[in-house]
Parts: structure tokens; sequence; C-alpha cells
């Protein structure tokens, strides 16, 4: 199924979370906490001005992106866990 936010939302794909620490620790499922880092799957058409018109985002499709640990609202579509937020919601974009 293909999901297509509307005006300035965007879906995100979660990456996956660290499973042993810089030392080498393994984290046990229940411990480990999810990931604020993921990939853009889907953006909407734009932010809807006071005048009525429409500003592009400045995310698209593919970007690394960093998002506040409670923001968005969590969905499951076709078995996978997403995250649809607004643009404003997310904290930067992850470059290189």
């Amino acid at each position: 199924m293909k999901v297509r936010p509307l005006y300035d939302r965007i879906v995100i794909k979660r990456l996956e979370a660290e499973t042993t620490t810089r030392a080498g620790i393994i984290i046990p499922g229940n411990a480990q906490e999810k990931p604020s880092q993921g990939e853009v799957i889907a953006v909407g058409n734009g932010k809807l001005s006071a005048n009525g018109e429409l500003r592009p985002l400045q995310v698209k499709v593919g970007d690394k992106v960093l998002f506040g640990k409670y923001s968005g609202n969590e969905i499951k579509l076709d078995g996978e866990e997403l995250i649809i937020m607004r643009e404003e919601d997310l904290l930067a974009i992850v470059e290189g």
C-alpha cells in the first residue's frame, strides 16, 4: 500500500536501533531506545500559507532526518512501523 501525506506532513521510516554500545556491550531488546533518526519515504505538496499559496517543503524523499523523541504519530502500514509528522517538527536534515 502506498501513502501520500497531505500539505506539510511527511512520512518517516525510523532507522534501526543500536544493538550494541561503543564498548561492544549488547543491549537487550527491551532496554533499547527507539532512535530519533529516520528516512523520509513520502512528502506532502507543501505548507499552505495565510494567503492560500503553497510553499514547497525543504525535505525530500530519501533525506535522513532527526526528530524529537515524542514527535509525530506512529502508524503501522503493511506490517511496517512509520511516523507521520509535520515538517516543522523535524530538528535537522542529516547531510553527508
